[in-house]
């Protein structure tokens, strides 16, 4: 066994992880000479101005059924297991495990030693294991890098393996497929294998963090973030598709991050040192900065298709998946942090893209409302944007992320009212998706107008405005909002047909009650209240 001592690593060894009689052990390579390694190992193409093209074969998303939690006594009361939350026994994941080293003897492997959370007191010492370059280099841009002293000591809290080309096999390991995501709180380490889409390390990781920060009264959330010019923070919860990349991503804004931030009596940081951005139909127009990040050096494209002559990529071709994505430092993003931190923030804003075209493109929320909504994490999926969905389909995720949270949603959700409470927070619901009908019938709300509502809200010029009540959620609408036509802003005045919209209304209200109906027990009587009625 080599390692590769041209890099500063920790005296902590891989023999800690159950790994032995490896080949080479490449430590800490530079964005560079992960990027050769790459292209020797035949893993990724290079493409016009730099960016690494790569494929994740079949799993081109993350895979939701095979995401375990190792069901063991240290931690088995405080997780809320269910269909998100899967329970396997110690002995499976020992005996995953062993196998998995096995596999791995007389092969290469790369390790990157870093960090999760940008906060001082919060972060957590990750090291990552990975069987591919690439992978390695998508951690090296999502993860927040340690300095060459601190990885001489560098002794990780959590360590992930990432064994693509290893297997489980069903029938003896208890997994419902040869594809595998376990995490293992009382040993400290997650196991990934059968699957090459690399989202499944960062969201491992993001799993651990919100599990550990409610002990210390700190809320994780899956949002975005950023900072106006005067200085206030503001946070962007939402599902994919629904805007809290591009909305957080404005060149007149300060970037904190795109997707996962913790919140504590700071204020806000970023878990993160990087963006992982959906790329499919992305505008220069529209989206300026993250488009700009899709033809520079350090970029990992998944997915994305390319001419093999010109190496020019086509980030409207959809022909291997919707969702194709972006990998990059946060670096590339000219106008963000670089010490991942915000302060308490002024507003927060809850991101739908609702395709019955019910919800109003912009209202102001109680924060009992607002327990609700984020207990709640409703978007919709499309007609056409999986197999067999012909009509708009609701799409409820608790606390805008329940795949990636152990404990019960009331627990994340209380503490975002301690904090909503205790920093005097304005909600916002904005609602990006249909107005004038459902999807295929009415039109997307403009991104121009979107984006202006979020100035509204930004810059304060909604304090004040006169509102009218929504019959249907009991939400407040604005009358007026700068530079967004007056006749959008009441969702229901822009249906020709108005019984149409009510009936389309109540079919969403009876959906949201009944997917509410499993946090009924928990809730306060005042988040069931704030629910919406026919």
């Amino acid at each position: 066994m080599r390692d590769d001592r041209h890099n500063e690593h920790s005296s902590y060894s891989l023999d800690n992880h159950g790994l032995s009689n490896l080949n080479d052990i490449y430590w800490n390579l530079n964005t560079p000479a992960l990027y050769e390694h790459a292209l020797k190992n035949n893993e990724g193409i290079l493409s016009h101005l730099g960016p690494l093209v790569v494929r994740t074969g079949h799993h081109t998303g993350r895979s939701a059924n095979d995401k375990f939690i190792v069901q063991e006594d240290s931690t088995k009361d405080d997780i809320w297991w269910g269909k998100i939350n899967r329970p396997i026994s110690s002995e499976k994941f020992d005996e995953l495990h062993r196998r998995m080293g096995l596999y791995l003897q007389s092969k290469n492997v790369y390790v990157q030693d870093c960090y999760s959370g940008a906060s001082a007191e919060h972060r957590l010492p990750v090291r990552v294991i990975t069987q591919y370059a690439w992978h390695n280099l998508f951690v090296r841009n999502m993860f927040l890098q340690a300095t060459p002293e601190e990885l001489a000591n560098h002794v990780p809290e959590f360590t992930v393996i990432d064994v693509p080309e290893f297997h489980a096999n069903p029938n003896i390991d208890g997994t419902n497929s040869e594809t595998f995501i376990i995490v293992n709180f009382a040993k400290k380490l997650v196991l990934i294998g059968g699957t090459s889409y690399a989202g499944e390390i960062k969201k491992s990781i993001f799993s651990v963090m919100n599990y550990l920060l409610p002990k210390k009264r700190a809320l994780p959330m899956h949002c975005s973030a950023n900072i106006s010019a005067d200085g206030n923070t503001t946070v962007f919860f939402g599902l994919s598709g629904t805007g809290k990349t591009t909305l957080s991503a404005d060149a007149s804004k300060t970037l904190i991050g795109d997707d996962e931030h913790g919140w504590d009596d700071s204020g806000i940081f970023n878990f993160e040192g990087g963006c992982y951005a959906k790329l499919i139909n992305l505008s220069p127009e529209a989206e300026p900065e993250i488009y700009a990040t899709t033809r520079q050096f350090g970029t990992i494209l998944e997915n994305v298709p390319l001419n093999s002559k010109t190496r020019r990529i086509d980030l409207m071709d959809d022909s291997f998946t919707e969702n194709t994505r972006g990998s990059y430092p946060i670096s590339h993003i000219d106008n963000a942090t670089r010490d991942g931190k915000g302060g308490q923030p002024k507003n927060v804003i809850f991101l739908s893209a609702d395709a019955f075209g019910v919800l109003p493109p912009i209202s102001k929320l109680t924060k009992a409302q607002a327990m609700y909504h984020f207990l709640s994490g409703y978007t919709a999926k499309v007609a056409g944007t999986e197999k067999g969905i012909t009509e708009p389909q609701p799409n409820f995720s608790a606390c805008y992320g329940a795949p990636f949270m152990p404990r019960h949603p009331q627990k994340y959700a209380e503490l975002l009212g301690e904090k909503l409470e205790k920093y005097n927070v304005n909600i916002w619901l904005i609602n990006t998706g249909w107005s004038g009908g459902p999807c295929g019938v009415g039109e997307r709300m403009k991104i121009s107008h979107t984006r202006a509502m979020v100035n509204a809200v930004l810059d304060g010029k909604l304090e004040g405005v006169e509102t009218e009540a929504e019959p249907f959620f009991g939400l407040q609408i604005p009358k007026s909002c700068p530079n967004v036509p007056t006749e959008v802003l009441n969702t229901r005045n822009t249906w020709a047909d108005k019984d149409a919209y009510d009936v389309q209304a109540k079919k969403l209200v009876g959906m949201f009650a009944e997917n509410f109906k499993q946090y009924a027990d928990q809730a306060t009587k005042e988040i069931l209240a704030a629910g919406p009625s026919v």
